[in-house]
């Protein structure tokens, strides 16, 4: 059975839980251990799905088609453990299914309270696949003291009291605020964190305190005695110049050692973290610097494109260099103007996904801009979709060329779609169909699909084969009816779906690097295993570099 570690926040939302439960995660794999994480969280809404980027940062997407918590991809990138429905849920989730069992008659009549119901619901969650690992990670959303986190908080304190003594373990992650004035870091606010912890029943064996410097020893005294854990298990977690240092920096912090000796693991294996210190190292000895061009709409929130941006960082990992990625908002594309005098500083251009109408034209623009100027072009999702109105409208003559989606959004007949709204695909040994006016959530084409790539494309070599699995998130699609027309004007379909009826990838191949892609590439990249695509565009952009 796994041995459970529950990873708490206090005092402020925003620490890093996500990142400390991956660094986590990725030191118990170096000592050669099994681990899976999960995410919970507070929030009603079933799913991430229909929430907007500036309220909650990107969807991540997994292979089996959840939309879950931007943490999953943390998770994911930290440990190559690819995450699965089973790995997010919410309040909206656990109610849902409550209420769906009470409609049934699943509870014979009973009367549905938060306890039991409820948080026998989050335990069963927490059971799933407890026997397929040695470690199993749980991270609660939100910090202790949230009206909403408590049946969350409640469960996984039943949780541990159920389980086996030493089965189950609590990491607490707070902040000591740095005051200037005084030159101190203050320990109160999270002794007082841990108090509103303890007294819902939950004690922490290790503390992980976010601060600015070191911690010194007589704050680390204070803090054991005051929130009753060992000296040894008050970890320091301070500002680090790249996220991929924290594996080291916990490691050297004693954190996974704190952890076995809560469970009583003695003597643990030795870790083998050969990797991470070669990640560092090329990110921290760089031979050169590549400046990438993100054309968005969401470009006032950078988590909006977490694992793009990641993406890239690991693309220049690939090539040991640096990725400087700038976002530039899309709408700024959309006057009258020259966009020359913005792009032209820039190595690559990159076009996320997204939804909507809203900066679109800025998005055609910045995808001519790189075909005309020979600038390396990555298109993601609606990059991807832009990038083949452009060639409709300014290669193949269709001025009206457009997407349906915008059509839907206005109400009105205005464009030719070559973009067009998804009713049917297949998946698996199953027809799949949808119409505009289903529900918004989960009904997307989501999750991994295949794609079969044309010999002898670029993208086949990028790939070294041809056939790929990438994850999808979309409900719009390129008329596969304008192929033709479209490789006639230098526009190549290289990558079809294995019925040969959904365009997965677009590229010109007489430019140096267009590549136009459905899926999103970003999703599966970590940073000691580059996504392909991502590596050979920073290599273009490297070689662009020496261009200009």
């Amino acid at each position: 059975m796994a041995r459970y570690i529950f990873i708490t926040g206090g005092v402020v939302s925003s620490l890093g839980k996500g990142l400390a439960s991956a660094a986590l995660g990725a030191l118990l794999q170096a000592r050669g251990y099994s681990v899976r994480l999960r995410k919970l969280d507070p929030y009603l809404n079933v799913d991430p799905g229909t929430m907007s980027p500036f309220e909650h940062g990107e969807v991540f997407v997994t292979d089996d088609g959840a939309e879950t918590d931007l943490d999953l991809g943390h998770y994911e990138r930290f440990t190559g453990v690819a995450a699965r429905a089973t790995d997010s849920v919410s309040s909206g989730r656990i109610y849902s299914n409550v209420l769906d069992k009470e409609r049934r008659g699943d509870y014979l009549g009973k009367t549905i309270q938060v306890i039991p119901h409820v948080t026998n619901e989050i335990k069963d969650f927490l059971e799933i696949g407890s026997d397929e690992v040695d470690f199993m990670l749980c991270e609660i959303g939100g910090t202790v003291g949230d009206i909403e986190g408590l049946p969350f908080f409640e469960a996984i304190r039943q949780f541990g009291q159920e389980k086996p003594r030493g089965q189950c373990i609590f990491m607490h992650l707070t902040l000591l605020p740095y005051i200037a004035a005084s030159g101190e870091l203050k320990t109160k606010p999270t002794q007082h964190s841990v108090k509103e912890l303890r007294s819902i029943g939950i004690a922490p064996d290790v503390l992980v305190c976010r601060s600015e410097m070191p911690i010194p020893e007589k704050e680390r005294a204070k803090l054991a005695l005051f929130c009753n854990v060992r000296p040894e298990s008050v970890i320091a977690a301070q500002d680090l110049r790249s996220i991929y240092e924290a594996p080291l920096a916990y490691h050297a912090e004693g954190l996974d050692q704190a952890v076995l000796d809560a469970f009583g693991i003695s003597p643990a294996p030795r870790p083998k973290l050969e990797k991470w210190y070669d990640v560092v190292d090329r990110i921290h000895h760089a031979e050169g610097e590549v400046k990438v061009a993100i054309v968005g709409k969401y470009t006032q929130l950078e988590d909006a494109y977490k694992s793009i941006a990641e993406a890239l960082t690991h693309g220049g990992i690939a090539n040991r260099v640096k990725v400087k990625a700038e976002w530039i908002d899309a709408e700024l594309f959309e006057k009258d103007e020259d966009i020359a005098p913005i792009l032209e500083g820039y190595h690559a251009i990159l076009v996320p996904g997204g939804f909507g109408e809203r900066g679109t034209q800025g998005k055609i623009r910045a995808a001519q801009f790189a075909r005309e100027r020979r600038v390396p072009y990555l298109g993601i999702c609606l990059g991807m979709q832009m990038a083949v109105v452009e060639a409709s409208r300014n290669l193949l003559g269709l001025e009206e060329a457009g997407s349906e989606e915008f059509d839907h959004e206005a109400g009105a007949k205005r464009f030719v779609h070559v973009i067009y709204h998804l009713k049917e695909w297949v998946e698996g040994n199953r027809t799949i169909k949808r119409e505009v006016s289903d529900d918004k959530g989960g009904t997307m084409r989501l999750g991994a699909y295949d794609a079969m790539l044309l010999p002898g494309s670029q993208a086949a070599e990028i790939y070294g084969s041809t056939s790929i699995s990438e994850r999808h998130r979309h409900r719009y699609e390129v008329d596969i009816k304008y192929r033709d027309k479209l490789e006639e004007c230098g526009l190549r379909f290289s990558g079809l779906s294995p019925d040969g009826r959904l365009p997965e990838i677009v590229e010109i191949p007489e430019h140096p690097w267009y590549i136009g892609v459905q899926f999103h590439p970003e999703l599966k990249s970590k940073p000691f295993a580059p996504h392909p695509l991502f590596a050979d565009f920073v290599r273009a952009a490297v070689e662009q570099s020496r261009l200009v």
